[in-house]
């Protein structure tokens, strides 16, 4: 009879020439998979019109939750493409980058011009494992990611964060919102304050929230005809409230509270009854190890 023995390296190990351990990394799979199949895309400009053509490509693939994950990219004139923002959409693709498209339509120092896209739908739950997370890894492998940790993909923070000092990296700082532009849709005429703070709320491209209060429906004005700024909409608006009232332009939103003289740091524009002044926003410096989320809350609007 033949014994059969394992040859050990002196130190009881067992010797490693025919023998091996192997591990099968899925998360490394998906992520050179997801990687290679949006580098064979040609990013297309972020406009309504492509963003409305993803629901008929949809429809035809047979996908009907329409979510993935996708890449924005800026060019800046006479400079190269860059990449602004990996991202992922558990709702429809459409809609996550008609969101993108929305915010960058108000924003100072930045034309949706600049902006263009490429995306893939995954219908499998990937919510587990996170690719957008993978994409990016694999992205700074190679280069870099402008907006991604900088608060780009925030939604409305709500109530509890609107006193936060914002970090000094954050998209909003580097592209606030613009209140020069002119608010198309108005309706002109006599009408309650109510139905002028919704008409502001649903015409400009970054969120107005505003005190649930019955003053509102009480106060009564005359909406002139022709279009106003944004800026020209809140000054009216200031003009028919009293007291503790005041409009507060921070660099992502705007809000409107009866809670005079409480201050906040990242406003840099304040409406008032008797007065509109700006001051220097505040900004700190990020944590250590400190990511997107840490600032991120579930969407909170009126």
């Amino acid at each position: 009879m033949t014994l059969i023995t394992h040859a050990t390296d002196g130190g009881g190990r067992m010797a490693s020439q025919y023998s091996d351990q192997f591990r099968l990394s899925i998360t490394e799979a998906l992520s050179a998979q997801l990687y290679a199949s949006l580098k064979e895309l040609e990013p297309a400009p972020l406009t309504q019109g492509n963003l409305d053509a993803l629901v008929s490509q949809a429809e035809l693939l047979g996908l009907p939750s329409r979510a993935g994950v996708y890449q924005l990219f800026r060019q800046e004139a006479g400079k190269k493409p860059e990449l602004a923002y990996v991202g992922k959409a558990d709702e429809p693709l459409n809609e996550r980058l008609g969101n993108h498209l929305f915010k960058l339509s108000g924003r100072r120092g930045i034309s949706i011009d600049e902006m263009s896209f490429r995306c893939l739908f995954v219908e499998e739950d990937l919510s587990a494992v996170s690719p957008e997370k993978m994409l990016i890894k694999r992205h700074l492998e190679t280069g870099r990611i402008v907006w991604n940790n900088r608060g780009f993909g925030n939604n409305d923070p709500g109530r509890n964060r609107d006193k936060t000092v914002i970090k000094d990296t954050h998209f909003d700082l580097e592209f606030p919102i613009d209140l020069t532009r002119k608010i198309t849709g108005l309706t002109p005429g006599h009408q309650s304050l109510f139905d002028f703070l919704w008409d502001i709320k649903r015409n400009i491209s970054f969120v107005f929230r505003f005190k649930k209060s019955a003053l509102y429906k009480k106060t009564f004005v005359t909406v002139p005809e022709g279009d106003m700024t944004i800026d020209e909409a809140f000054r009216f608006v200031i003009r028919h409230l009293t007291g503790k009232w005041q409009i507060c332009a921070l660099l992502g939103w705007v809000i409107m509270y009866d809670d005079a003289p409480d201050t906040y740091p990242s406003a840099w524009r304040i409406y008032q009854p008797d007065r509109v002044f700006e001051q220097e926003p505040k900004t700190r410096k990020p944590r250590k190890n400190e990511t997107d989320e840490d600032d991120e809350i579930s969407d909170e609007d009126l």
